[in-house]
């Protein structure tokens, strides 16, 4: 029998940390594509509302998302030499990943700096540059994310294989 999303999604391990990956992406995405309608041609109120709202997406998959749906943690820390470094952080192996959670996080870290740049591409076709501003810091902040948790789910596998043999 065929189940709806809704339930599909009730399934997961932690649905309130699903349920707000969901909705910061999402309510960015939309506040900006209706953000005309929403705030009455004020731009300065979309801009601040999308840029926290980006924040918040970006805080909340850094730190609460990515740790209880993927087992994931990347931050990043300056050496005594000045440099910076990404430290990664990976959950025991043997801790159980919800498969809805996991596909959920992937689908979300990968499709949503797609959906930005697409919409950074009509900006710069309409010439809306102070909306490419926008644009340009919220995806941003969606591919460090997406980069960050791509090296750290790579360096767990790798450390896992290694720590394997």
């Amino acid at each position: 029998q065929e189940r709806t999303l809704f339930q599909r999604l009730s399934e997961s391990s932690h649905p309130i940390a699903l349920f707000f990956l969901i909705f910061f992406k999402a309510s960015t995405i939309l506040v900006y594509i209706l953000g005309g309608i929403l705030f009455r041609d004020n731009f300065i109120l979309q801009f601040i509302t999308v840029i926290l709202l980006s924040s918040g997406d970006f805080w909340n998959v850094k730190n609460i998302s990515g740790r209880l749906l993927v087992g994931l943690r990347w931050w990043n820390e300056t050496s005594i030499k000045g440099e910076n470094v990404w430290v990664f952080e990976n959950c025991d192996p043997s801790r159980y990943i919800n498969p809805i959670d996991s596909k959920v996080f992937w689908m979300m870290i990968y499709a949503v700096p797609v959906i930005w740049g697409f919409l950074g591409i009509i900006c710069v076709l309409k010439l809306e540059f102070l909306s490419l501003i926008m644009v340009i810091v919220t995806l941003t902040l969606n591919l460090i994310n997406c980069v960050a948790y791509t090296k750290c789910d790579k360096f767990g596998k790798v450390n896992n294989l290694r720590d394997n043999i």
